[in-house]
């Protein structure tokens, strides 16, 4: 226990891409243009879901609001890691972006699911939309997203964190992430896989399920419309959607469903990318800047500040 101990207070050294110099620079040229991005398209929807108020759903601001923070818990560390020889993170950066970042990546699994739902009654009850997707309604479901991902965060982390890890403090990693951290121990952690597993079934594969059983009652109505115009433009949203999803869900559920699994560690990493750097870029992109009331509100935004 002592070691470590010692080992919490000199933190982690994080080696990331540390042996692949000429990949860090193009990394680094990656994530930085997707941080810009990530920040300044999510800025904007939020700005506009205040200002304008003909934008009655809520669910633009809670997506864009927490692809923001999840942004802005991860890429800075990342990018610090990446641009040059200093890899070394203190004991309680670590825990803090541990406990912060899995807490939004989890609210994420539940808020794409609620999305999914959003799009189904948008899809296959168009007449109801307003009456189901009423306001207070959807920010009691953002709630509940909230409360989950900041439930699984609290039973998660500190499990990990209470493993005792023998003075080990290299992670073969970018960031300080539960699958990584475990990797650490020096106890058996089979305990800990189970847990991690059941808390994957829970966030991961369920809200995966959940959004296929929306998108294949979707895809029924959407089979049924005669005009091939809206036919393709449906086709095109839906399975933009499922591309983001398929990313976010698919490449996160490999890395905890198996966090033992002997994957070399740049492919775990470039994984993780998906999730943690790739989704967040396209989330305003797919869910957010294509809809047609949110483009409408910025332009209106827009000529008001020419007016102006």
């Amino acid at each position: 226990m002592e070691e470590n101990n010692e080992t919490s207070e000199g933190g982690f050294i994080l080696l990331g891409f540390s042996d692949q110099l000429q990949l860090e620079i193009i990394l680094f040229v990656v994530v930085l243009i997707s941080c810009l991005l990530t920040f300044v398209s999510n800025t904007s929807i939020i700005l506009v879901s205040c200002l304008d108020s003909k934008l009655h759903s809520p669910m633009y601001f809670f997506l864009s609001f927490l692809d923001l923070a999840f942004t802005t818990s991860i890429m800075p560390q990342l990018l610090w890691n990446l641009r040059g020889p200093a890899k070394t993170i203190t004991s309680t950066g670590c825990v803090l972006r541990l406990y912060v970042s899995l807490s939004l990546g989890s609210t994420e699994c539940v808020l794409l699911t609620i999305m999914a739902f959003d799009c189904y009654v948008a899809v296959c009850r168009p007449l109801n939309y307003t009456t189901v997707m009423h306001p207070s309604f959807c920010k009691a479901l953002a709630g509940i997203a909230w409360l989950s991902g900041l439930g699984n965060t609290l039973i998660q982390s500190t499990i990990t964190l209470r493993l005792p890890r023998c003075g080990h403090r290299r992670l073969h990693h970018f960031l300080c992430e539960v699958p990584a951290m475990i990797k650490l121990a020096c106890v058996d952690i089979h305990a800990n896989q189970v847990q991690l597993f059941v808390a994957t079934l829970v966030l991961l594969l369920l809200p995966m399920a959940l959004i296929s059983v929306s998108y294949g009652f979707i895809a029924h109505a959407v089979i049924k419309i005669k005009s091939s115009q809206a036919w393709c433009k449906a086709l095109g949203t839906c399975g933009s959607h499922l591309l983001v999803v398929s990313l976010y869900f698919g490449t996160s559920s490999v890395i905890y469903i198996q966090p033992q699994r002997s994957f070399g560690h740049s492919q775990g990493m470039f994984l993780t990318l998906f999730y943690t750097v790739v989704t967040p870029t396209l989330n305003p992109l797919i869910y957010t800047l294509r809809n047609k009331d949110v483009k409408g509100a910025l332009r209106r935004l827009l000529r008001r500040e020419q007016n102006f």
